[in-house]
């Protein structure tokens, strides 16, 4: 038997083509939902966040968190388990994380033209044209996205990625299972010594990469005849140190005594490698107008391994708040538009768990109580001493987890 991995574009109703092949085959079905849960139970991440990484726009503190970089181990783990199986359907996004290398997998895109797609939102949704398109729009930007990651600039319906593209607006779904099963029947598509021998190292990488990603080292990982290369897309500092200790953690959790380690030569610039720890602060958000402040406090506070995103405005610090949860916020007072003093109030009331430290070159006696008394953490002005104001944000740092934990326990 084979493997069959479905990418759909959204409202093609591939639900008829998916049931029938599933009825007509006897293939057992795979989705990102039940993928999803599994990489829960293997690691330390919830369910919910493993379904978000699948989402167009990482939040803006991901390159602190590296969240996605942990998720994207996960799946990978989740799904090379499953496909040391055969009689698999896999239906969803992580269609794109199955290896080239498996040749006993039938990669099918399904797409249809936009009026077909607007249809069938429409009826899905009970919503009108305009909405629908919208909402399709959106959606095609997540899958653009997430086909992005494995290859950059790339059309997400490229036929290089598929066996088949399947047009479902031109095609009824019993026909399209017919030439599914037609193909499945093919010798090239039977699962060789070769394939399986290639789904048994995929497991293997997937081992070796989520076993990294638990010790805070989120690195590309591939395994070919029993050794392992680990791809460092970053600068490295102290490379041979990082390089032993990668080689010593990967023996630790597996079997492979061969690790070599490259670092890919057009990533020479930008941010060093580092590894996440658990206790690393890096979800720190800077809210002033002043943007040439904002962006070296940014870079000051990074060379203190404090990861810290900003935004410039009010409107776009509460933005910021609904869609990635800081953990701080360092908030000026004086800017256009929503003042600190009414975001401070809308965070407190809304988020509550979010300390606030304000920071301001403008602020007076009565400001100052009146943020407290809001519930800031901390009241500062400028200039401050950046020892001082590092400090201040780690203790609420702290205090915002150890309230978090409080509520959990």
């Amino acid at each position: 038997m084979s493997v069959v991995s479905v990418f759909s574009g959204s409202f093609c109703r591939e639900e008829g083509l998916i049931e029938t092949l599933l009825a007509e085959t006897g293939y057992r079905r795979l989705t990102d939902e039940m993928l999803a849960a599994r990489a829960s139970d293997l690691s330390s991440l919830s369910a919910d966040l493993l379904r978000r990484s699948f989402t167009a726009k990482p939040s803006v503190f991901n390159p602190f968190t590296r969240e996605r970089e942990r998720c994207l181990a996960w799946l990978k783990l989740a799904l090379a388990e499953s496909l040391q199986e055969t009689g698999l359907l896999l239906h969803g996004f992580c269609a794109h994380l199955v290896p080239a290398s498996l040749s006993h997998v039938l990669r099918i895109g399904l797409i249809a033209d936009m009026a077909y797609r607007v249809e069938a939102a429409c009826a899905q949704l009970g919503i009108g044209p305009e909405a629908a398109a919208g909402r399709i729009r959106e959606l095609d930007r997540d899958q653009a996205a997430w086909v992005r990651i494995f290859h950059p600039g790339a059309d997400p319906w490229d036929p290089a990625f598929y066996d088949m593209v399947l047009p479902v607006h031109k095609t009824e779904a019993r026909q399209s299972a017919a030439l599914v099963k037609r193909s499945l029947a093919a010798e090239a598509l039977q699962a060789s010594d070769a394939s399986l021998r290639a789904a048994r190292e995929f497991l293997s990488a997937a081992r070796v990469q989520a076993a990294l990603a638990a010790e805070g080292h989120l690195i590309e990982v591939t395994v070919q005849a029993g050794a392992a290369v680990l791809t460092i897309d970053r600068p490295v500092l102290m490379q041979e140190r990082l390089e032993e200790e990668l080689k010593a953690a990967v023996r630790a959790a597996t079997d492979i005594a061969e690790v070599e380690v490259r670092i890919r030569p057009a990533s020479k610039e930008g941010a060093a490698y580092s590894r996440v720890t658990p206790d690393r602060m890096s979800k720190v958000l800077l809210v002033d107008d002043e943007r040439e402040f904002v962006q070296t406090l940014s870079e000051r506070l990074g060379m203190r391994d404090i990861g810290a995103a900003a935004a410039f405005d009010g409107e776009s610090a509460l933005e910021l708040v609904r869609e990635d949860e800081p953990e701080v916020m360092l908030l000026d007072l004086r800017m256009p538009g929503i003042d600190g003093i009414e975001v401070l109030k809308r965070v407190k009331a809304e988020h509550p768990q979010i300390e606030v430290v304000i920071l301001t070159g403008h602020g007076t006696d009565v400001d100052r109580k009146q943020c407290l008394q809001l519930g800031a953490f901390a009241y500062l002005e400028k200039p401050v001493d950046i020892d001082v104001l590092s400090d201040t944000l780690k203790r609420a740092n702290e205090k915002m987890r150890a309230n978090v934990r409080a509520k959990k326990a």
